[in-house]
């Protein structure tokens, strides 16, 4: 898969990062959000939604409909994705859009995405 300048300089960015951050052990509360982090990435539903929000940004009902589980199930995982940060919400009448929220977590998704493929 090819990747964009955008994708190419947040993997540049992250391997410079990792590489800082191995100079030492992480304190306990920075390895307490990385486990935050990754076990957002622990539910398949969870996955699936965010898969789906890759393309761009989606109602709760096209969420539902696209991953086969209920609005009501939707709803209960985004807010857990809107609280770390993962997904922001835009609220037009009484539906709720979601999109992806920060371009590091996008391509660290896609690297894992890739990393199955491999």
């Amino acid at each position: 898969m090819l990747y964009n300048k955008t994708d190419e300089y947040m993997f540049r960015c992250l391997r410079i990062e990792v590489f800082y951050m191995t100079l030492s052990a992480l304190d306990e509360d920075s390895a307490a959000r990385v486990a935050e982090l990754f076990r957002a990435f622990s539910d398949t539903s969870r996955v699936r939604i965010l898969s789906a929000l890759l393309d761009g940004e989606k109602n709760v009902t096209a969420l539902a409909e696209l991953v086969g589980v209920t609005e009501s199930a939707v709803s209960h995982h985004m807010r857990g994705l809107r609280q770390m940060h993962i997904v922001r919400a835009r609220r037009v009448g009484k539906q709720v859009y979601y999109r992806m929220d920060d371009p590091h977590i996008v391509t660290l998704f896609k690297q894992g995405i890739e990393h199955m493929k491999e």
